[in-house]
């Protein structure tokens, strides 16, 4: 391995922050809240000031301040990422009212399922021939501190590596096969959905992100040989039931042959062998009912 000098990214790890319940800090809130008002009425509507009182109305004023600066609200299937001045110290993902020292900050960041449909693009498939695709992801964030600290923007790197991992997975493989014998773009659905979601899996996992469900929306020739594509997969079929009709008629003729023969209907030479054989292919092949002759006459 070739060191280039380069340094390595510095992963971040999630980890649980050390915050407490916010109804606690509220009640506290409240008593400071209470003793201001208690001290500052008190001494308003005394004949003679007591200067403790007033220290107990500035001391609860700063003291609450700093209370009502932690408080914050974590949603259902939200999180929030502390930092003390810039440095990450762990993410809270207890839900509902919330509190911390006020000179941590806290930045949330939803860890609920999201849905994303790629837009359509161009793919050139195992064949060289250009199609359109389309993918639907349905992924979600599994280590916030990834998400956050990782990469610059966790949504745009979602939507880059999807159209990386589509252009990946359309190159691999054919976009339809005729005889069936390998994995198709349009045939293998399933098979395809499967390699795309790990290969998502993959590229994702720098940020802290991973993929439920993944699945083609959109498969079609480009426009420029729609067409085209379209006539060779016509003709294609053709030659397919062709193949078929012509081994169904032979198997048919062979079998008629060797009934009359071992049954002794008629005794037929090699000439009117090929001939029954012909007439038989032309019925059995071909596109148009055919107008048997009926011969009244000898056998020959």
């Amino acid at each position: 391995m070739v060191d280039t000098g380069t340094p390595a990214l510095n992963r971040s790890r999630e980890g649980r922050a050390s915050t407490q319940s916010g109804y606690l800090m509220l009640f506290i809130w409240l008593l400071l809240l209470a003793a201001a008002l208690w001290a500052g009425i008190s001494n308003g509507n005394a004949e003679v000031m007591v200067a403790w009182k007033w220290i107990v109305v500035v001391v609860s004023a700063v003291v609450g301040t700093l209370i009502l600066c932690g408080f914050y609200l974590i949603n259902p299937n939200e999180a929030a990422a502390i930092q003390l001045f810039g440095a990450y110290k762990g993410t809270d993902r207890e839900e509902g009212l919330r509190w911390v020292l006020p000179w941590l900050t806290r930045k949330k960041i939803a860890v609920r399922a999201n849905n994303v449909i790629s837009e359509k693009i161009k793919v050139n498939d195992l064949r060289g021939n250009p199609i359109e695709m389309a993918a639907q992801v349905v992924w979600r964030v599994t280590d916030t501190a990834q998400a956050l600290f990782d990469v610059d923007d966790y949504k745009e790197f979602v939507m880059a590596q999807i159209e990386a991992a589509v252009r990946s997975i359309g190159s691999r493989y054919p976009y339809d096969d005729i005889e069936h014998q390998e994995v198709t773009l349009r045939g293998n659905h399933d098979e395809v959905g499967v390699e795309l979601r790990k290969a998502l899996i993959e590229r994702l996992d720098v940020a802290g992100i991973t993929v439920d469900e993944c699945g083609l929306t959109h498969l079609a020739y480009a426009q420029e040989i729609a067409g085209a594509m379209l006539r060779r997969q016509q003709a294609e079929a053709v030659i397919s039931a062709r193949k078929k009709l012509v081994e169904g008629a032979v198997t048919m003729v062979e079998m008629a042959l060797n009934q009359l023969s071992e049954k002794g209907v008629v005794e037929l030479d090699d000439e009117r062998k090929a001939a029954m054989v012909s007439n038989l292919m032309v019925v059995l092949c071909g596109e148009r009912d055919t107008q048997p002759v009926v011969n009244a006459g000898s056998l020959y």
